[in-house]
């Protein structure tokens, strides 16, 4: 079989998840033809993709044919530095790095309702799910059952539901269950590679959660991207709020400009008798952010249908009252105004 008989089967072989041939696609790099023996040349990345189409190619040529990769040579991960990162964002007009000082305070609700106000003020908005030992951002867009698939330039696809692009590494397990049991600097190479190979776009906004703490991931992302702002979210407990001024020095001291603090779970008004109690005390975050000389961009009560909206995948400023939205509008608003944006 010569070369020609070779690449004319081999355009039967669609790239997975495409309806187009890998020859269309240009990943049929070359087919060498040396001593009566063929080689097929697959210049890709993708892993679990180059797995099917080698299998494509054995089962269609059986032993004549022999597959290798000529993969397009690795990214850097040569880090910037805080005072100089990098811009492994080139697409994104503004970074928000979403964060706290600890776990359990609704973070990632915060930067899933965020994100979304901003959608509805009709800019471009990508969220990206950088917590990658607790993702929970594809259970609170309502994306938890997609899997991760590729486009026709080999570029990971985003999901997409309420007017924002979504991209996690809870959407590459198994099951929700499966645990990512990783060294940091598994997770850190992971998510440049979510930055550069997932196919986002051009965005007004990319809105990331970070991880709860002060650790590896805030500062590589504070390394990787010229961060516009930094949103803090805490809840008025004395606990919480010891560790969310870590988390407030720590953005100081890598040089990141902080947009302003959040303060969830603020209070709780009783169904029955609209009695306002202040479970986790109250008026801390205005306290700190006053302390501290950052803005403090509005409350969000404990809220029992807030919480059931997450769960469910129905972010609450897309699908909750008139009130439970305008918690999350107002803080939208107050950060557009503190960066410098017109809302």
């Amino acid at each position: 079989m010569n070369r020609e008989a070779v690449i004319k089967e081999l355009a039967k072989i669609d790239y997975p998840g495409l309806d187009k041939s890998i020859v269309h696609m240009k990943v049929v790099k070359d087919v060498l033809a040396e001593n009566g023996k063929i080689t097929v040349l697959l210049s890709m990345q993708n892993d679990e993709a180059y797995m099917e189409i080698e299998s494509a190619i054995e089962d269609l040529f059986g032993e004549e044919i022999t597959v290798k990769r000529d993969a397009p040579a690795k990214k850097s991960i040569n880090y910037g530095n805080t005072s100089n990162p990098n811009n492994r964002a080139p697409y994104a007009k503004r970074v928000i790095a979403v964060t706290s000082g600890k776990g359990g305070v609704g973070k990632s609700t915060v930067s899933v309702n965020l994100s979304v106000a901003l959608a509805q003020k009709g800019f471009s908005v990508g969220l990206l799910d950088a917590d990658v030992y607790g993702p929970n951002i594809p259970r609170m867009v309502g994306t938890a059952h997609e899997k991760l698939r590729w486009n026709e330039r080999d570029k990971i696809v985003p999901s997409e539901n309420f007017g924002i692009k979504i991209m996690s590494v809870g959407l590459t397990t198994p099951s929700s269950d499966t645990p990512l049991v990783w060294r940091s600097s598994v997770a850190v190479s992971a998510l440049i590679q979510f930055l550069e190979d997932v196919d986002w776009g051009e965005l007004d906004f990319l809105v990331i959660d970070m991880p709860p703490g002060t650790g590896d991931i805030q500062l590589t992302m504070a390394q990787e991207l010229p961060i516009t702002a930094g949103v803090i979210v805490t809840t008025p407990q004395p606990v919480a709020l010891d560790d969310v001024s870590r988390a407030i020095m720590m953005f100081k001291d890598i040089k990141v400009p902080i947009g302003g603090l959040v303060e969830n779970m603020s209070y709780f008004i009783a169904p029955d008798t609209k009695k306002r109690y202040d479970i986790f005390g109250e008026g801390g975050g205005e306290k700190t952010a006053t302390r501290y000389s950052i803005p403090f961009l509005g409350k969000i009560p404990l809220d029992m249908q807030i919480r059931e909206f997450s769960d469910n995948g129905t972010p609450p400023v897309a699908m909750g009252d008139e009130l439970q939205k305008e918690y999350y509008k107002e803080i939208a608003e107050n950060l557009l105004r503190e960066i410098g944006h017109p809302a």
